[in-house]
């Protein structure tokens, strides 16, 4: 089995009904919690950074959620910041899982909640992971403490096209939406191979790789149709705005 996710980037020009509608349905609910103001220093540890040589006795120093400063031996002097000496203790850049259910299926796993696929036929681009998150997912506490920082939680492989995924940083809120990665795109998660088959080869299909692809191609070829008629019909719309319409003449009295 093959999973990967595809950025979703809008080929239109200007801003379309269809746009609109998905805008409102991706705007915040739930405002992302801002990093904690103040200054925080790491000393005395080792760095590994993201390019050069490792620092065995270093320093990472934080303004307001930003790392200011790494180095070797003491950090610059910061009004104000609070040092946390950590002798031992190795900091690594964060890392970033590129392929997650954490959220839509939970772990531990709790059947009433396992909520990564949307098994009723072959393509379902329509569904978002956003919308099964639950933030609550204890897991998401051990992706902390193993140094995740980012993650892109994606619907399962069951469906060719399982739907949208969503790119999250890891600070567990109430709602799911507000642990969107600022800026982060859209994906949308793709599925070839022995899931979709062992799940649709004695329902109809697609049984095959080749089925497969066909089922996907055949997906993009409709979008781009689809897309096509809303071109067409927002063009509509701005020749209609444009050439005017006459206002309904005023009735007479008794008419």
């Amino acid at each position: 089995m093959v999973g990967f996710s595809l950025a979703l980037w809008s080929a239109w020009a200007g801003e379309s009904a269809l746009e609109v509608l998905d805008a409102r349905g991706r705007a915040a609910v739930e405002v992302f919690p801002a990093a904690e103001a103040g200054r925080v220093v790491l000393a005395d540890v080792t760095v590994l950074p993201v390019s050069g040589p490792r620092i065995e006795k270093g320093h990472v120093a934080f303004d307001a959620g930003r790392i200011t400063a790494v180095g070797e031996g003491t950090a610059p002097a910061l009004d104000g910041a609070v040092v946390v000496s950590m002798p031992g203790h190795v900091v690594t850049p964060g890392l970033i899982d590129t392929h997650s259910h954490l959220g839509v299926y939970p772990s531990p796993g709790a059947h009433a909640h396992e909520d990564g696929n949307e098994m009723v036929r072959p393509t379902t681009p329509g569904v978002w992971a956003e919308h099964s998150l639950w933030p609550q997912d204890p897991g998401f506490e051990r992706a902390i403490a193993g140094g995740i920082t980012s993650l892109q939680i994606l619907p399962g492989s069951a469906n060719l096209i399982g739907g949208r995924g969503v790119v999250v940083q890891v600070v567990p809120p109430r709602g799911g939406r507000a642990m969107r990665f600022p800026g982060a795109p859209e994906t949308v998660k793709l599925a070839c191979g022995e899931n979709p088959k062992r799940v649709y080869g004695e329902k109809g299909g697609p049984a095959t790789r080749m089925g497969n692809l066909r089922g996907q191609r055949q997906m993009f070829l409709d979008a781009l149709d689809y897309q096509r008629k809303w071109r067409e019909y927002d063009e509509a719309l701005e020749k209609q705005a444009s050439a005017g319409s006459a206002t309904p003449k005023k009735k007479k009295k008794g008419e």
